[in-house]
């Protein structure tokens, strides 16, 4: 899912970029309103594993790959789907300036498929689904995977867009290998939610039993 330089032409590229700092100023003002000495090491801990799990790539064909997320565990455990942009906007950083896994001009767009849509739909998905379901440990896992298919769905509609594939056979080809991979993703947000909640469940926004808020 990371986009390369050579996959998206300049002005296409810009224009993510530019939808990007807008994203990456507002995560930075809850960065700097709700991350205490509490939060910090949880962001550390969160943004190596996202950075682990996005290392497991499958080729998914025309030059693309397949991997986890993470943008809707950011956000869940962190109670915001700015947790997710700042978050997974580090590790892109990192990714693509130290590892070259994602492209430099395209980076905006990585960010925004991965950050902002991964965080934003995980994370509302999520509080739709807890009134719901009254289970949060299966609204998570659900929302995960919506993050997962969507953000690669927007991925190869971005494709198309810039001319690397067709749109159809894009996104069937993103659309499927994500639609496994984020069964995948949807237990480890899962199991994830559950080892916090049994080790440090006041670091969790909510309250595993009742599904609301935690108090701040």
């Amino acid at each position: 899912m990371h986009i390369p330089d050579a996959f998206m032409p300049l002005p296409q590229a810009a224009v993510y970029w530019l939808l990007a700092i807008i994203f990456i100023a507002l995560a930075l003002k809850w960065a700097r309103k709700e991350l205490n000495e509490d939060k910090i090491p949880l962001v550390a801990v969160l943004a190596a594993g996202i950075f682990a799990i996005q290392a497991f790539n499958l080729p998914v064909g025309m030059g693309t790959s397949g991997h986890l997320v993470g943008g809707a565990l950011a956000a869940i455990v962190l109670g915001s789907p700015y947790a997710a942009v700042f978050i997974l906007t580090i590790v892109l950083i990192i990714q693509g300036v130290i590892f070259g896994d994602g492209g430099i001009t395209t980076m905006g767009a990585n960010i925004i498929n991965m950050g902002v849509i991964g965080g934003f739909v995980g994370f509302y998905s999520f509080q739709g689904l807890k009134s719901v379901t009254k289970n949060v440990y299966i609204s998570a896992g659900i929302a995960a995977w919506l993050a997962c298919f969507i953000a690669a769905l927007a991925c190869a509609i971005e494709m198309a867009i810039a001319g690397t594939f067709p749109l159809i056979a894009g996104m069937t080809a993103m659309g499927l290998y994500h639609a496994a991979i984020g069964v995948i993703e949807g237990i480890i947000t899962a199991v994830a939610i559950y080892l916090i909640h049994n080790v440090r469940p006041d670091l969790l926004s909510f309250d595993t039993k009742s599904g609301t808020e935690a108090p701040a």
